[in-house]
């Protein structure tokens, strides 16, 4: 009897929230070898019966790279001016960028992906979100990669703040963290969530200065100031590059509200967790 758990979801609260933190934390440790098992599944299903494979993290930013060039050069839009080849400028951009878009989207499908699994077996739910962040994980290492080569090619010389680039990386991973578990959890009630999510990616990159200088005004200037992946994104790509500082602090204020949204949502799925079966 000392092995069974005895889950109470209304009651969750009564012990506080540091103990319903702790029980989280020992909770995902406890399943870290399920987790590394379903993250190896997940990897492997999305690459294996690919034609590309992991060649696909490369062809996405260097499509979108060519795409804007052409854009840039018929006069249908301005990049704006920049100090840095344009390539290393937007693919760099590109890989904090993929992390979110493709975590976002693949954290808010586990749950539907694995129904049959969750109706089955019971175990810790969260392992499904967390593993299926490892796409986003493998996707952006590739194209930091190619930002590494195409320092190479351009013979450019990034700050010594290189060496901060995981530290950089830990907001954008907490605010993609948290999402996916609440969007996981929505999309289960309403599968148009998955569906939905896709197209708002696509919108919300367009509407982020990834891929362009951001305007001194108009409307996608005003979006950028209480956007904050905008901050989470460019804050670490000038800072590395340039050597830039100048948004650090929006860039502290929006990792703070990063960590806020992670924990709320991880409580919130915690609290929902043992009712996810009865609407999978």
């Amino acid at each position: 009897m000392s092995d069974l758990k005895i889950y109470e979801p209304d009651n969750v609260l009564k012990n506080g929230y540091f103990s319903i933190f702790k029980q989280i934390f020992k909770e995902i440790i406890e399943n870290h070898w399920l987790l590394f098992q379903l993250f190896k599944r997940n990897l492997l299903t999305v690459y294996k019966q690919s034609l590309f494979g992991v060649l696909w993290a490369l062809i996405f930013p260097l499509f979108s790279v060519m795409t804007f060039v052409i854009l840039n050069r018929s006069g249908v839009f301005s990049l704006g001016k920049m100090d840095i080849p344009y390539a290393i400028y937007a693919v760099f951009g590109l890989s904090f960028w993929q992390f979110f878009s493709t975590g976002l989207i693949a954290g808010a499908n586990a749950l539907v992906e694995a129904g049959s699994m969750i109706i089955k077996i019971n175990f810790s739910k969260k392992s499904l979100v967390l593993a299926s962040l490892g796409q986003a994980f493998v996707s952006s290492s590739i194209q930091l990669i190619l930002v590494f080569l195409l320092f190479f090619i351009y013979n450019f010389t990034p700050s010594v703040n290189i060496v901060l680039i995981p530290l950089l990386f830990l907001p954008i991973i907490f605010l993609t963290i948290g999402l996916s578990f609440i969007f996981s959890i929505l999309n289960g009630v309403l599968r148009d969530i998955g569906s939905i999510l896709s197209v708002l990616m696509t919108f919300l990159m367009f509407l982020t200065p990834i891929l362009y200088v951001r305007p001194e005004s108009g409307i996608l200037a005003l979006i950028s100031d209480y956007n904050i992946l905008y901050y989470l994104i460019v804050f670490p790509r000038d800072l590395i590059l340039i050597g830039d500082a100048s948004e650090l602090v929006p860039y502290l204020i929006s990792s703070g509200v990063s960590i806020i949204i992670m924990l709320i949502c991880i409580l919130v799925f915690h609290i929902t967790e043992t009712r996810v079966a009865e609407r999978i």
